[in-house]
């Protein structure tokens, strides 16, 4: 079963398409990850209160409806699969925010230009396939990676990450899973 976590929409139980061809981030690490969003020296409550925050790679939604729970002020969603796209929009639906949620219905790769950057951004593609260097090339070009944006993005845990105008400043690892936060600038 997949949840929020925290927030005003704490326990909400979201949808998730048949399949493995979506890979949800569990909830335990979507706790770690925005215990350390929330507490690093890096970071604060500031990096996802009232942000805008781009979810690549969205499946489900959970990281983007995650931070719309709490507080974000926009969350954009990004993703392709059909299955995923209706598990999206149904759990987003669900918690009520269409008011704060966008969907595009694309590929991360070839994405539309930015209306308005974002300031925290998770990129959690299919794992080794080298996705995480060509979306943050791609979403930059495109203008949806504010300055000093953060970026967090879910790795194998052997994958190499090599991301050219992105500094690492955490990683943690869990199960299967690398969690990287880059800033970018």
């Amino acid at each position: 079963m997949l949840r929020i976590v925290a927030g005003s929409h704490r326990g909400r139980r979201l949808a998730a398409p048949p399949g493995d061809t979506t890979r949800p981030t569990a909830e335990r690490v979507r706790q770690a990850v925005f215990d350390m969003l929330w507490h690093a020296p890096w970071a604060g409550r500031a990096v996802v209160e009232e942000a805008r925050v781009l979810d690549a790679f969205a499946g489900t939604g959970a990281m983007g409806l995650e931070a719309l729970s709490r507080g974000a002020a926009h969350a954009t969603f990004m993703e392709r699969d059909r299955a995923a796209l209706a598990a999206l929009r149904a759990n987003i639906t669900a918690c009520r925010e269409e008011p704060r949620a966008r969907v595009v219905a694309g590929d991360v790769l070839k994405p539309p230009a930015a209306a308005t950057p974002c300031g925290l951004v998770f990129l959690d593609p299919p794992y080794a396939q080298d996705l995480v260097p060509r979306a943050l090339a791609a979403l930059s070009a495109a203008g949806w990676i504010a300055p000093a944006a953060l970026v967090v993005a879910e790795l194998g845990r052997e994958e190499a990450l090599a991301a050219p105008g992105f500094s690492e400043v955490a990683m943690r690892e869990h199960g299967a899973a690398r969690v990287v936060f880059l800033r970018a600038g």
